[in-house]
């Protein structure tokens, strides 16, 4: 039976958000073998966010939540954090980050790069952290750490914004066709 051009499109995007996914359940847990901690405590690369931006830039903002969302109920589950304090502060923080991403990226992108997008988002991750482990642990001590929590944000917004300038821009170019 040969498909239609609708739903063939259809089942492509849908292929490729699952690679996204799975790509970045990969970031992730080759994210969590990597001691940062000893820099910033609880500071990570953000590798993950890699997919989320990606998705965002590449299929939108309904995609890119989706990829966001399926990320972090997925790696929670496969680490065995669904519903504990790790949880909610991933949760926390994707959201808050996507959803900053995602208004600078639509509203902005004349003014602001993919680089500059990326360190917002990074910037806000944190910042949606610490409001849930307010939350959490109702003390205000907790805003104290925000500030070397974005000195970390700066250059690991900096590297994910590139890769995904770059692997973006070799996408939309159509470039991989050629293999």
């Amino acid at each position: 039976m040969i498909l239609d051009g609708y739903l063939m499109k259809s089942i492509q995007r849908m292929i490729i958000i699952a690679l996204l996914v799975s790509i970045g359940l990969i970031l992730h847990f080759v994210e969590s073998m990597i001691p940062m901690s000893f820099i910033v405590p609880g500071a990570r690369l953000g590798l993950a966010n890699i997919v989320s931006l990606l998705a965002l830039v590449l299929y939108g903002f309904k995609e890119g939540l989706l990829v966001l969302l399926l990320r972090v109920l997925l790696g929670s589950f496969l680490a065995g954090t669904f519903m504990t304090i790790n949880f909610y502060l991933s949760i926390s923080g994707g959201l808050l980050s996507f959803f900053a991403m995602s208004l600078l990226y639509y509203c902005f992108k004349k003014k602001f790069s993919l680089i500059g997008v990326s360190v917002f988002g990074s910037t806000f991750h944190n910042i949606g952290q610490l409001i849930t482990a307010y939350w959490i642990i109702n003390n205000p001590g907790i805003f104290y750490y925000l500030p070397y929590l974005v000195l970390m944000a700066v250059p690991t917004g900096i590297g994910v914004g590139l890769v995904t300038y770059f692997t973006s821009r070799y996408l939309l170019s159509g470039s991989y066709r050629r293999f």
